[in-house]
C-alpha cells in the first residue's frame, strides 16, 4: 500500500481518500482531472506556453522562476507544467465560446454596465427631507452634505460611490438607478430603516475589452463545469478492492462519463 507523508505523519493510500471524503475535496479532484480530460488533445507549443506563463507572473528572469517554484513548492518541470495546462485551458475556452463571446456580451451587458452615484442615508425622515429641499431647492453641494449627515461609509468620499454594477446597490436603489437620466436627484426614499437621498451622476457602459472577454470566457466555462459535475457527481464505489482503487475506478468513470455526454 503507498504511503505519502504530511509534516512528519505518514498517510496511507486508504487514509487520504477518506480525508478527501471527510473535508470533502473529492468534487475539486474530480474536476480537475475532467479539465486534464477537456484539454488533453490541445496541441501547444511549450517553450511558448512557458514563456507567456512567466510573463503574466512577472517572472522575467531565471531568478525570479526559481523563487516562484520554492514559493509555490513546485519543481521546475510541476513549474512548465502548469504552464502548459493553462495555455491549454485558455485555448479550450476560446475554441468553445469564442466565437460566441460579442452575443454572449450584448445579452449580459445591462447587468454588465456600472454606474457612478451620489447617496446620503439617515434614518431621521424630517432631516432626509430637509436635506433633500436644500439639494433641490437652494443648490447646497451634495458632497458637503453627505460628508456632514450620511450615516454610512459614503461620507467619506462625500457621498459618491462607484463605479459600480447595477447589481450591487440594495434592489430599490438598483431600479432606481436603471431609470435614471444623468445627474437626477430622487427624493428620499425608504429602504429598509433608512431614508435614502441619490443623485444618478453617471453611467459607465461595458465594453469588451481583453479583461471583459476573459472574464465571459471564465463564466462561460465555469457554468459549463457546473452543469457537467453536476450530471456526474463523486461516487466511492463498494467494492472488495482497496480503497484507493475503488476511488481510481470511479473518479476515472465518472470523468468518462461526463465526457461522453458533455
Amino acid at each position: 500500500m503507498d504511503v505519502i507523508q504530511i509534516g512528519a505523519d505518514p498517510i496511507s493510500s486508504t487514509e487520504l481518500v477518506n480525508k478527501l471524503v471527510q473535508y470533502r475535496l473529492l468534487p475539486k479532484l474530480l474536476q480537475e482531472m475532467l479539465i486534464d480530460r477537456l484539454i488533453a488533445d490541445i496541441e501547444c507549443d511549450r517553450e511558448a506556453a512557458y514563456a507567456d506563463y512567466c510573463s503574466q507572473k512577472q517572472l522575467l528572469t531565471e531568478e525570479q522562476q526559481r523563487a516562484w517554484c520554492q514559493q509555490q513548492q513546485l519543481s521546475p518541470e510541476q513549474m512548465r507544467a502548469e504552464a502548459v495546462r493553462d495555455y491549454r485551458l485558455q485555448r479550450f475556452k476560446e475554441d468553445k465560446w469564442g466565437d460566441q463571446l460579442q452575443t454572449y456580451f450584448l445579452q449580459r451587458k445591462a447587468q454588465l454596465d456600472r454606474v457612478i452615484y451620489s447617496l446620503i442615508r439617515t434614518k431621521d425622515a424630517s432631516l432626509a427631507q430637509e436635506l433633500y429641499f436644500r439639494l433641490r431647492d437652494d443648490g447646497a453641494a451634495f458632497a458637503d452634505l453627505a460628508r456632514q449627515y450620511s450615516a454610512g461609509q459614503e461620507a467619506q468620499t462625500g457621498g459618491l460611490v462607484g463605479p459600480v454594477a447595477l447589481s450591487v446597490p440594495h434592489p430599490t436603489l438598483g431600479r432606481l438607478l436603471q431609470i435614471s437620466h444623468p445627474h437626477q436627484l430622487w427624493a428620499p426614499t425608504p429602504i429598509g430603516e433608512w431614508f435614502v437621498i441619490v443623485r444618478f451622476e453617471k453611467l459607465v457602459p461595458a465594453q469588451l475589452d481583453e479583461a471583459m472577454r476573459q472574464r465571459l470566457l471564465d463564466e462561460q466555462f465555469q457554468a459549463f463545469l457546473k452543469q457537467q459535475m453536476q450530471a456526474n457527481p463523486v461516487k466511492l464505489l463498494p467494492t472488495t478492492v482497496p480503497a484507493e482503487a475503488s476511488f481510481e475506478t470511479a473518479a476515472h468513470s465518472s470523468a468518462s462519463s461526463t465526457l461522453s455526454n458533455g
